[in-house]
């Protein structure tokens, strides 16, 4: 069976709301620090600070808002969740103090955090489970070629400079969600699991110490967040000899490359065991990935940097696609029928610890170390990654209230 056997209106869809979603987001990312910091006046301190409280936010919200999935079904809650996205984008352009951006910017996070698990779980009801991850993979892929094309709709923006410019990327964005909302409503609800009683359902999850053990991994891993985006420019710029578009260039690359090749390499994950695995090659790549990184600050030559760089990035994206694959299967799998919402609501919190902590952990690793800083951030990364097996095949052993999965090895 593969990915085509799932439901073409339901594949259609699916990927059509994803694609939206994230043209919204991609101008969103490459003009929301400039529109307050430049157009509304807030200090970049503060604009950071409002940026960290709100993916805190989003963290402590993430499992109430993926059990309040599974109670009332993902599909309702991914709707509420993605129109109060729109909503609180919507507000952006009014929150001219600090306060009302805390507000309004906490609002998004909230939802944003919440939205990531309503439609995953979500996902589960919809595809069937050996269909999940490659499903994922293809969604992933239409993230990747929306993120694009919106970060050229953000470019414009950027090269006009006007507040009129920036606030029409705000319009656009609360438009995107709005959209997804409305595709999401067309979507079937799936089948409904036997609920599990009250207070079973609400306690699983935090007494499933596999299932946290895996989700912190998951969160060291997903340090790499703000590489490309914020530690790689400045990393170009202070420790190499390449130009500094090269940054450019490298997200360009990452961009592409998820676009074209994330569903082929999703498919060598079938199970637990091959996810496991998987993460556990993507941490290893990840650390050749970072050791070439490191060796770009000893090239003199600007083409011989470039060309670093380049295989460094080409690393870097392998290792993304290897580490996407094996921990959408990992949080599927993993997962009790039933308790989906909660269960990624807990493992997607990595994403919202990465954006608080990765941005001062890697800047001050890397920029502050040099080439030592790059290697202690690749090991970090494979030693999560080469614990994920062993910890994979615990919480194959111990996962409660339904029936065991096999447990093939992994080593």
């Amino acid at each position: 069976m593969s990915a085509d056997t799932v439901p073409a209106r339901i594949a259609s869809t699916l990927a059509r709301t994803h694609l939206v979603n994230s043209i919204g987001d991609g101008a969103f990312y490459v003009t929301f620090a400039l529109y307050f910091t430049h157009v509304v006046g807030l200090s970049a301190t503060r604009f950071g600070l409002g940026m960290s409280l709100a993916w805190t936010a989003g963290l402590v919200a993430g499992m109430p808002l993926g059990h309040l999935a599974d109670r009332i079904g993902p599909r309702r809650a991914a709707i509420a969740l993605a129109a109060g996205t729109a909503v609180a984008v919507a507000m952006l352009p009014a929150a001219h103090s600090f306060p009302a951006f805390l507000v309004v910017i906490c609002a998004y996070g909230v939802c944003q955090s919440g939205l990531i698990a309503a439609r995953q779980a979500l996902l589960t009801r919809l595809v069937e489970p050996a269909e999940r991850t490659r499903v994922r993979a293809r969604l992933q892929s239409r993230i990747n070629g929306g993120l694009a094309l919106g970060s050229v709709v953000g470019a414009v923006a950027l090269a006009l400079d006007t507040r009129e410019a920036y606030l029409a990327v705000l319009a656009l964005d609360a438009v995107a969600f709005g959209v997804a909302a409305f595709l999401l409503s067309r979507l079937p609800a799936g089948p409904a699991p036997a609920p599990a009683p009250e207070a079973e359902r609400a306690l699983t999850v935090l007494r499933d110490r596999p299932y946290a053990v895996l989700t912190l991994l998951n969160a060291v891993m997903l340090l790499y967040m703000p590489l490309l985006s914020l530690v790689l420019p400045l990393w170009i710029v202070a420790a190499t000899a390449a130009p500094a578009w090269m940054a450019a260039a490298v997200l360009a690359l990452n961009t592409v490359s998820v676009l074209l090749f994330q569903v082929r390499v999703a498919r060598r994950v079938i199970d637990v065991p091959s996810a496991a695995r998987t993460v556990r090659t993507a941490g290893l790549v990840m650390l050749a990935a970072c050791a070439v990184f490191a060796g770009t600050a000893g090239t003199a030559s600007p083409w011989l940097a470039c060309a670093a760089l380049v295989t460094a990035a080409l690393l870097q994206v392998l290792a993304e696609m290897l580490q996407a694959a094996g921990s959408w299967e990992l949080s599927f799998g993993l997962a009790p029928a039933g308790r989906h919402g909660l269960y990624q609501g807990m493992y997607n919190s990595g994403i919202p610890l990465a954006r608080i902590l990765g941005p001062a952990a890697l800047t001050g690793l890397i920029l502050g170390y040099g080439a030592a800083g790059w290697l202690v951030l690749g090991a970090l990364i494979a030693a999560a990654a080469v614990a994920t097996v062993p910890v994979a095949r615990w919480a194959a052993r111990h996962r409660p209230g339904s029936p065991a999965i096999p447990v093939a090895p992994v080593a």
